[in-house]
């Protein structure tokens, strides 16, 4: 199997799973946000999956462009829409880079006001990690506003397996 097969794979799981925490919460919830001033509400939280889909297309195009708005959606079941949309597309483009353009560098940010090259499947690789990171958080949010935490890679207390 190589290495951008074992990406899919890990992919594809991580989104069914973080698709079922996102579909936990409430809709009447979104606007929830933990702290008043740093924390983003529980709608822009999950709009994050969605940015980070659009940094992988970048990816596959060979150019990121960081810096813009984030995608905005007028309810919480349009950004869970968006969110599989997104995700079903972006996956035959993943599927369909040949290996030179898999293991090709692409500029991108590497610390505070820095540029530097990375391999495009290693910015892969970052966007899932980074969605898993988001994804802890958002079940935190869940737990907060009332809402049962499911199984992530183990029982949870809302979903035990024994």
């Amino acid at each position: 199997m190589s290495e951008k097969e074992m990406f899919i794979n890990a992919w594809e799981r991580e989104f069914g799973t973080t698709l079922k925490i996102l579909k936990q919460l409430p809709a009447e919830k979104a606007d929830f946000k933990p702290t008043s001033d740093k924390s983003r509400s529980a709608k822009d939280l999950a709009t994050v999956f969605i940015s980070e889909m659009g940094v992988i297309d970048g990816v596959v195009k060979g150019k990121v462009e960081f810096g813009g708005a984030s995608p905005k959606f007028a309810s919480y079941p349009e950004i869970l829409k968006a969110y599989e949309e997104k995700h079903k597309a972006m996956v035959p483009k993943v599927k369909g880079m040949s290996e030179a353009d898999w293991n090709a560098k692409i500029g991108v940010p590497v610390g505070p006001g820095k540029m530097g090259e990375v391999r495009r499947a290693d910015m892969c690789w970052l966007m899932l990690n980074d969605s898993i990171h988001h994804r802890g958080q958002f079940s935190i949010y869940l737990r907060l506003v009332g809402a049962k935490v499911p199984s992530i890679y183990g029982p949870s207390a809302d979903e035990p397996w024994m």
